[in-house]
């Protein structure tokens, strides 16, 4: 190992990273805290400010992904819809299978420039959470709590309320409700075998009615839907934490896009259209695991360097002052100060160990665990 890897996969480096995140992230939220005065007198300004606000930090999470770990992502297209990417709204369906598909949809995004305003269907809970629940909550993410009879109607006002959004968005959305695993799996396809579905191999069956509603509430606002299927070489299967010490990983993104024409209005025949959908995905999963490659051209977009410099600025930014707090402290040479530091270090380093533990796929939600509980949608 090179010293620069040996550093990257140090905890102090990851500690100083998640500093400047969480840090950062705050700052920024309090700025759009203030921005809310300009809901009532300018909407679409409130709207395209939050959009930048928004992507300082996300961009940071992506920063990780491309610039720290290195992780290159090859994107399978057709050429001719290649050009359109970025220009156009769009829902994107993604597969959930990984621990970081979540960033390589962002990095997806962050290719073509619409990171800061992307959208997601996000649980409920989350828009508690400081920095990421509270950016999503300015920037009009649509929440649910999993429970559709409760959601519906919030998710359509949600929804709904994007018509009019005055930047270009991708709508990032897992119609699967929860990540793969071989628990969650068995008794999904449970369910497919009592509904007469045809099983799956490589996904859960999707939950077709927030989908359906979705195309529903931004038809004639978004123009095609991009079925994204993504993988690794070499039948990996990457970490947040694997990321954060530098590692790097080579990910594969077949998009393909769908004009939202093709998809049908009517809510049952959507519903099958989906299912349609993820018997395709399943094939391709199949077809990349015997060769090793998806459909389509090969294509790597170019690297933006927004994400490394928007984290350059707040690691100069606030770094210094850290370091400088240190020295204080050190120097006081008082037991009490010391004490209380060496608390500090290790409350973060709980707190990293426990954010790094949330993406975890045997620490996930488990929704989907209990087919007695929890219905497909």
């Amino acid at each position: 190992m090179d010293l620069i890897g040996f550093l990257k996969s140090q905890f102090l480096c990851h500690l100083i990273i998640c500093y400047i995140f969480i840090v950062s992230g705050l700052i920024i939220n309090t700025i759009q805290l203030f921005t809310l005065v300009l809901w009532p007198i300018n909407k679409q300004l409130y709207r395209k400010i939050n959009c930048k606000l928004a992507y300082c930090i996300s961009s940071q999470l992506v920063m990780l992904l491309e610039w720290w770990s290195g992780t290159q992502c090859t994107l399978y297209t057709e050429p001719k819809d290649y050009g359109k990417y970025g220009k156009e709204n769009a829902i994107v369906i993604l597969n959930h299978n990984f621990e970081i598909d979540f960033l390589c949809g962002w990095n997806f995004c962050e290719r073509f420039g619409v990171l800061g305003s992307s959208k997601v269907l996000a649980k409920k809970e989350l828009s508690y959470v400081p920095v990421i629940g509270w950016m999503w909550y300015f920037l009009e993410i649509v929440f649910c709590s999993r429970k559709w009879e409760e959601d519906r109607e919030t998710v359509i006002q949600g929804l709904l309320n994007l018509r009019d959004y005055p930047e270009n968005f991708w709508f990032l959305i897992h119609c699967e409700g929860t990540r793969f695993t071989q628990q969650k799996h068995q008794i999904s396809m449970q369910v497919a075998e009592s509904k007469g579905l045809p099983k799956l191999k490589y996904h859960l069956l999707p939950r077709t009615k927030g989908f359906a509603v979705t195309v529903k509430c931004l038809r004639n606002v978004v123009a095609a839907v991009y079925d994204s299927t993504l993988n690794f070489k070499n039948n990996e299967n990457p970490t947040l934490l694997g990321v954060l010490s530098g590692k790097k990983y080579q990910a594969d993104l077949y998009v393909r896009r769908i004009p939202l024409e093709e998809v049908p209005e009517d809510e049952e025949q959507c519903s099958r259209w989906l299912h349609k959908l993820y018997q395709e995905k399943d094939a391709f999963q199949e077809g990349y695991y015997r060769t090793g490659t998806y459909p389509g051209t090969p294509i790597v977009p170019p690297r933006r360097p927004w994400t490394l410099l928007i984290w350059l600025f707040w690691a100069l930014l606030l770094l210094y002052p850290l370091f400088q707090l240190i020295v204080n402290m050190i120097s006081s040479g008082s037991s009490l100060t010391l004490a209380s530091f060496a608390l500090v270090i290790f409350v973060a380093s709980v707190g990293v160990r426990r954010m790094i533990g949330v993406t975890e796929i045997n620490r996930g939600s488990t929704y989907g665990n209990n087919d007695n509980k929890q219905k497909q949608k």
